[in-house]
């Protein structure tokens, strides 16, 4: 049974994070927009069936406004073109099963417009309710549906742009800024650890922890991307900001996706990296000792600086060097280690020069001290 503090915690750290935040104001807003749409419908425009207005204002709420106005649009045209379908039918052909199957067959088949795709089902499902509606009264009946559909977009749209439009920088950072944690936790463990001693298990679990910062980095591509279309059509991205700070956002959300791309390169050398020491750690042979400290040396350092985008670098270049021009003056060292140290200085020698162009780009991310990044 988890502990009273251990909930606590647990709940302070959901409702701390970006997501959850952006989540309930989703859900608001959705509230907001929908409730809007339909006491509209029913004390201004007066209308008996005011299903229309408060249904299309829920499907334009999206998650950021660019997606809010896209979908609209579709929504808009898909209604309408439902109400008008449902109108055809009902007027010329009248109201029966039939009827009924036939307006659903072409608002389905409709809805696999391409241009309209996203929102083309709205076909189909508003001639449902405008079927269930009765067809007393053709003409207003086309008419208001139309008004109420218009009614309920511009509820969505105007209130998930006005009510804190939401932006994805916080996520983005964290996730970027995650990764980094991991992959230098990865290195700083495996100095430790290759300093003293290692078996396979520790390094299957160095293995795994790379392969599970691979799935980590399809979610940072989908949030980058998030954060980057976040910003469109966004009067928050704009309101009050200089155009110094709107370059900066560019700057940086350019940053967020060199990070990850060189991210990505470091997570594959990391991979091969804890290979093979999977592969060395079967080895009967002492390792150097001389090579082992300072290699382990090496490691920390480039685990330390990948997490912490202000430490030193250019070091890590020379100490490698030194390291490997050493270890081919020694003739002492067995042949048959070479393959294996080899690779390990490779490895390692990728990540540093990654560990170098990620500390870079996050320090434009975060544009220096000068000039930080805005806080959303």
């Amino acid at each position: 049974m988890p502990s009273f503090r251990g909930v606590v915690d647990w709940i302070r750290n959901v409702v701390q994070k970006p997501e959850f935040l952006t989540d309930v104001l989703q859900i608001l807003k959705t509230v907001i927009a929908g409730t809007a749409a339909w006491w509209f419908s029913t004390s201004v425009l007066e209308s008996e069936l005011a299903f229309l207005a408060p249904w299309t204002a829920l499907l334009t709420v999206h998650a950021t406004v660019h997606r809010s106005l896209s979908h609209g649009i579709q929504t808009t045209v898909a209604s309408t073109i439902g109400v008008g379908l449902s109108f055809v039918i009902g007027f010329f052909l009248g109201v029966s099963l039939w009827t009924f199957a036939l307006a659903l067959l072409v608002g389905v088949a409709a809805a696999r417009i391409s241009w309209i795709r996203d929102e083309g089902v709205a076909i189909a499902t508003t001639a449902i309710f405008v079927f269930g509606s009765g067809f007393d009264e053709q003409a207003p009946l086309l008419d208001d549906r139309i008004l109420e559909v218009a009614v309920g977009v511009a509820a969505g749209v105007l209130v998930n742009m006005l009510i804190v439009p939401p932006l994805g920088d916080k996520q983005a950072g964290r996730y970027v800024d995650s990764l980094n944690e991991r992959m230098g936790g990865v290195l700083v463990s495996i100095s430790e650890e290759f300093s003293d001693n290692w078996d396979t298990d520790r390094a299957e679990a160095w293995f795994k922890e790379t392969e599970s910062m691979s799935q980590e980095l399809d979610s940072a591509w989908t949030v980058v991307r998030f954060a980057r279309e976040s910003h469109r059509a966004n009067p928050r991205g704009l309101r009050g900001k200089s155009k110094l700070h709107r370059s900066t956002w560019e700057a940086h959300e350019a940053s967020y996706e060199e990070i990850l791309e060189r991210t990505d390169e470091g997570i594959s050398h990391l991979r091969h990296l804890t290979r093979s020491l999977r592969e060395a750690s079967y080895s009967d042979g002492e390792w150097d000792e001389r090579f082992r400290e300072r290699w382990a040396r090496i490691v920390g350092d480039a685990g330390r600086s990948i997490a912490d985008p202000d430490r030193e670098v250019a070091p890590l270049h020379e100490d490698l060097t030194s390291l490997s021009t050493d270890m081919a003056k020694d003739r002492g060292l067995p042949t048959d280690s070479w393959p294996t140290y080899g690779s390990l200085l490779a490895s390692v020698r990728h990540i540093v020069v990654v560990v170098d162009d990620v500390a870079s780009a996050r320090k434009a991310r975060e544009g220096g001290t000068e000039n930080p990044t805005v806080s959303h």
